[in-house]
């Protein structure tokens, strides 16, 4: 019998897997549109807390005044990488010029920011829910309020990363560290989600041998995360190429990326050929209404809609729509994997 407030728990914990990967939405939503710095200080938006609708309504010497404070910003940036030892990325701070460039306003950008950014704010405070939430298992799991709090301050960290992507006027590899700080706190919830679900429950017993198995979904799991760096260093590097080419001619664009792009392409096939052996393997191993297996055909209809959208955005010159859908479905795919991982984990073998 699973107590009320333990369902509350898990019931809230689902929720915010949800929000979450629609704030993940959201941020895809604002690179494709190219509102990142929509906003160009943080964490309000133009000084204000309900953001302007026209430039009439812009601060006085808004755009030498958000510079200034960029640039004192990263400074101190910089000076906390040096003590970190990486004086290199804190010189490439000081002397990236498009720092000193201000974004003309544009409401429709600046509001698509925002809203990004109120999500992100939601999604902080059902995270703290969350932690309330999690004092339910303070006697039968304590692993749950740790990696619950633990949540809450990478999510602090996350939206101090977020101030810094502003600052640094998106810089390639702060942007990279955004995303895969965000797959950590989704597999953190996952991780929380499962447990809380299978505490008390019997554990699953099946006649086949599946350590294969396991070490195929970790193995997919590991290809999925690079296949989403490699993606989002081919969006860093069109943002670059679609500047250079003042925002003119748009189907050549993935064609001037290069080698990055033909890595990500060739990642893709990977990823494709291993879940395609491990859904093989779910589907024999398992039937019926067994979670692993419901598991595996979502990874397989996502799957699909992940090829539809790399076809669209490689042939039909990166429309906006199949970007954000794409950033999406590879996150969701992340998390169906390592969900399935945790399902096939506690898994247990059948021996005679």
């Amino acid at each position: 019998m699973v107590a009320k407030s333990e369902k509350r728990f898990i019931r809230l914990n689902l929720i915010t897997i949800v929000v979450t990967l629609l704030l993940i939405l959201a941020g895809g939503i604002v690179r494709s549109t190219g509102s990142g710095m929509g906003c160009p200080d943080w964490p309000k938006c133009f000084d204000q807390y309900v953001p302007p609708t026209s430039a009439s309504q812009l601060p006085a010497n808004y755009d030498t005044k958000y510079v200034a404070e960029r640039v004192a910003k990263n400074e101190r940036f910089a000076k906390t990488l040096e003590r970190m030892g990486k004086a290199h990325l804190a010189d490439s701070i000081r002397h990236d010029q498009s720092i000193l460039q201000h974004e003309p306003f544009n409401a429709a950008k600046t509001w698509t920011e925002y809203l990004n950014r109120l999500m992100g704010a939601l999604t902080g405070f059902l995270l703290l829910g969350l932690v309330i939430y999690s004092f339910a298992y303070r006697k039968s799991a304590k692993r749950i309020i740790l990696l619950s709090i633990f949540n809450v301050l990478l999510v602090g960290f996350q939206a101090w990363l977020g101030s810094i992507v502003v600052s640094t006027n998106l810089l390639a590899w702060v942007v990279t560290v955004h995303m895969l700080l965000a797959l950590v706190i989704l597999a953190i919830l996952v991780y929380t989600y499962n447990y809380a679900r299978q505490l008390g429950q019997q554990t699953t017993v099946i006649m086949s041998n599946i350590i294969w198995l396991k070490l195929l979904i970790f193995v997919s799991i590991v290809l999925t995360v690079i296949q989403i760096v490699l993606g989002t260093e081919v969006r860093e590097a069109i943002d670059q190429i679609s500047k250079s080419l003042l925002y003119n001619g748009r189907s050549t664009w993935v064609s001037k990326v290069g080698d990055m792009f033909s890595y990500h392409r060739d990642m893709a096939m990977f990823v494709l050929i291993s879940n395609v052996v491990i859904y093989k393997i779910v589907k024999d191993r398992f039937n019926g209404k067994a979670a692993a297996l419901m598991v595996g055909n979502s990874i397989a209809i996502v799957l699909i809609i992940q090829i539809v959208t790399g076809l669209l955005l490689s042939n039909f010159a990166l429309p906006p729509y199949a970007q954000a859908a794409h950033i999406l479905f590879s996150t969701v795919l992340f998390t169906l994997q390592y969900y399935l991982y945790l399902l096939v984990y506690r898994t247990d073998t059948y021996n005679k």
